[in-house]
C-alpha cells in the first residue's frame, strides 16, 4: 500500500494585492472547487497527529489548509468560500498585531489590515482553528534564547486566554528555524509548519512540516494536475527555483 500523502497548503492574503503572499479571490475559489471536485478529504493537523500516534489512519491523499498572519480578507473573502465547502482550516496569528495591520519585514505597502479579536472569537465559534505565529512576527533565528522563549510562550498564552482552548500548532515567521529552535517549539506545541516546499508523508518531522505555497498553483491546469498526482515535474522545478532564490535572498524576503 502506498504511503499516504498530505498536501499542506499555505496561504496568506486572499485579495488582489500584488506579490507572492496574495492569491486572488477568483483563483482561491477555483482552487477550493478543484479540491472538492477531486473528492480529496480536507483534514486537520490533529488528524495527522492521530495517525502518527496510531489512533487513526490517513486517506491515501488529503489536504490541510493553513493561513498565516490572519489578514482581514480571510474573514471577509476566504472563510465564506471555505464554509461553503465545509473545509476545516487553521489560521496562525502574530498576537501583538491582531486588530492592527502587517508591520514586519517584507510587508506590503500599503499595509494590509488584520482581523481583530472579536472576529477571531467569531471565527473560532464557527469552527476555525487558530495557531501561534509568535507575538511580534520576528525571524526566530535572530533572537536570544530568552526572546525566543517569550515569543513562543506568550503568543500561546494569549491565544489560550482569549479563546479558552488549547493551542497546539505553530508556524514560525518566514519559515525560519534551526534544529535547536525546533526543539524549543516542541516543548510547547504539537506541530510546526514551515515554508519548505514539499508534500508531507506520515513519517514527516512534525516540527518541520512542509507546505505548498499556493501562489505557485494559480494555473487551474497545474493545480488540477497536482491533485491528480501528476504534478511531480512542476513541483521539482519550483523546488529548484526556491533553492536558488533562498541562496541569494535575505530572510525578510522569504515568505
Amino acid at each position: 500500500m502506498a504511503t499516504p500523502v498530505v498536501d499542506i497548503l499555505m496561504y496568506h492574503s486572499i485579495s488582489d494585492s500584488s506579490g507572492p503572499t496574495a492569491v486572488s479571490p477568483a483563483v482561491f475559489s477555483s482552487q477550493m472547487a478543484a479540491i472538492a471536485e477531486a473528492g480529496i478529504p480536507v483534514i486537520r493537523l490533529d488528524d495527522l497527529l492521530s495517525a502518527r500516534d496510531g489512533r487513526a489512519s490517513l486517506p491515501a491523499h488529503s489536504v490541510i489548509l493553513t493561513f498565516d498572519d490572519g489578514f482581514k480578507d480571510f474573514a471577509d473573502t476566504a472563510f465564506p468560500i471555505l464554509d461553503q465547502h465545509k473545509f476545516p482550516v487553521i489560521v496562525y496569528l502574530p498576537t501583538a498585531h491582531v486588530g492592527l495591520s502587517e508591520a514586519w519585514w517584507g510587508s506590503n505597502t500599503p499595509a494590509r489590515p488584520l482581523i481583530g479579536w472579536d472576529t477571531v472569537r467569531d471565527l473560532a465559534a464557527a469552527g476555525v482553528e487558530f495557531g501561534s505565529h509568535t507575538v511580534s512576527h520576528p525571524d526566530l533565528c535572530s533572537l536570544s534564547p530568552a526572546m525566543l522563549s517569550a515569543e513562543l510562550t506568550q503568543s500561546r498564552q494569549v491565544l489560550e486566554d482569549r479563546l479558552a482552548r488549547t493551542i497546539s500548532h505553530f508556524a514560525p515567521p518566514y519559515g525560519r528555524t534551526t534544529p535547536s529552535i525546533r526543539s524549543d517549539i516542541a516543548l510547547q506545541y504539537g506541530t510546526s509548519v514551515g515554508t519548505r516546499l514539499a508534500r508531507a508523508r506520515q513519517a514527516v518531522d512534525l516540527y518541520d512540516l512542509p507546505r505548498l505555497e499556493m501562489f505557485y498553483f494559480q494555473s487551474a491546469v497545474v493545480w488540477r494536475n497536482h491533485l491528480r498526482n501528476m504534478g511531480g515535474p512542476y513541483l521539482a522545478a519550483r523546488k529548484t527555483l526556491r533553492r536558488v532564490r533562498n541562496a541569494v535572498s535575505m530572510p525578510w524576503e522569504r515568505l
